[in-house]
């Protein structure tokens, strides 16, 4: 027997919405999502820690909810993928304002926490300051961990994407968590080039602007206490 969906029985708009996406990992579903479609196991392998029965009840329900949908892919493929419909990117805001919300307290990812790839270059989405990029226009590929995206700065705007770049600025191979490092200021440039972590091809100063747009929110100001 189906179990009927718990609702909080409130007609405000936040009650519905978190009708909809409230139930533990389901945001986190719509996360890895947002840069494009998923199998099931793409979906396991960026968010590990969800069991397989949690994560196939999320996804059913987002689909009931008109978040997202699943679909066959053509031949050759013929694997079936899951992917947000315009509602579910219509959370993409949402996503970025909890982000950086909680982007102020965020700990350097370990082996016991990490993030997946999406989630790394979404944080780049979330932490973008546009009146640091200035008159910046660069177009740097990323090869992380074998999988490729890109990020396009133009018009002090940021577009962060999943594949291949036709005609970037500079090129960065290596792991994710080499540059991760960079954006935070853990490492220099020429620490990580010259260990070998990274590789670059193409415009170094432009990229090294790139890696100084991503600072992290600074904490909620306290409230002034009267008296």
């Amino acid at each position: 027997m189906a179990t009927k969906k718990r609702s909080y029985g409130d007609a405000c708009g936040i009650a519905r919405a978190l009708d909809a996406v409230g139930e533990r990992w389901a945001l986190m579903v719509v996360r890895e999502l947002l840069l494009g479609p998923k199998r099931f196991t793409d979906l396991r392998t960026g968010l590990p820690h969800v069991s397989p029965d949690v994560l196939a009840q999320r996804l059913k329900d987002l689909e009931l909810s008109g978040v997202l949908v699943k679909r066959k892919l053509p031949p050759p493929a013929a694997s079936q993928v899951y992917e947000l419909t315009p509602k579910g990117f219509a959370l993409e805001p949402v996503l970025i304002a909890l982000g950086r919300w909680g982007g102020s307290e965020a700990a350097p990812p370990t082996e016991e926490m990490g993030m997946s790839v999406d989630a790394h270059l979404l944080s780049l989405r979330t932490l973008f300051d546009p009146e640091a990029a200035g008159d910046l226009k660069l177009t740097v590929a990323m090869e992380l961990d074998g999988q490729s995206f890109f990020a396009t700065v133009a018009g002090a705007a940021l577009v962060a994407e999943r594949g291949e770049a036709p005609t970037p600025d500079v090129t960065i191979t290596g792991p994710r968590a080499s540059l991760i490092e960079l954006v935070r200021g853990m490492r220099s440039l020429d620490e990580v080039l010259e260990a070998g972590d990274l590789t670059l091809e193409g415009d170094r100063q432009g990229f090294e602007r790139f890696i100084d747009l991503f600072p992290l929110p600074a904490p909620a100001a306290e409230p002034a206490l009267a008296g």
